[in-house]
């Protein structure tokens, strides 16, 4: 069973523009949001993916994660079934000693919120926590996407 190990922060600053190596275009749905069983359509760059994950941890660091990438066309076809409500964001690769962030700012009814995300081998992992990285929000229900959908960030 594939596990996603990751940490999940606010964003102090836009600083972290001058370091990214890569930006893509997000725009994403989900099928299901309950948290047993999250599925997520996404649309990212000019590719389709199609991602299932389970529930969290206590902790929230950790979780079953399956991902598929799926054809554009058919990545639109179920964006028009998905529930309610849209993602729609920039994400940004940032190198930071041996990890990678994906800093993502938010757009539409989550405009102004800069979440950043690392990917980690073990939940105790060390990484290099560059200046612009602030409060940590890992587990925190409400900046998962799925439920940005449901409750975005200009109405917080």
């Amino acid at each position: 069973m594939a596990q996603e190990i990751e940490r999940k922060f606010l964003v102090k600053n836009d600083d972290f523009k001058k370091e990214s190596f890569k930006e893509t275009k997000i725009v994403q749905g989900f099928l299901s949001t309950v948290p047993e069983r999250t599925v997520r359509i996404r649309i990212k760059g000019d590719k389709g993916f199609i991602t299932v994950k389970g529930i969290g941890n206590k902790s929230g660091t950790s979780r079953y994660e399956w991902e598929r990438e799926i054809s554009v066309e058919d990545a639109t076809d179920l964006l028009k079934i998905s529930e309610p409500g849209v993602i729609d964001k920039t994400r940004n690769n940032v190198k930071s000693g041996e990890h990678t962030f994906e800093v993502d700012e938010f757009y539409g009814e989550n405009d102004g919120l800069i979440v950043a995300e690392v990917e980690l081998g073990s939940e105790n992992e060390n990484f290099i926590k560059p200046n612009w990285l602030g409060e940590e929000v890992t587990g925190q229900v409400k900046y998962y996407n799925s439920m940005l959908m449901k409750n975005p960030y200009k109405n917080w």
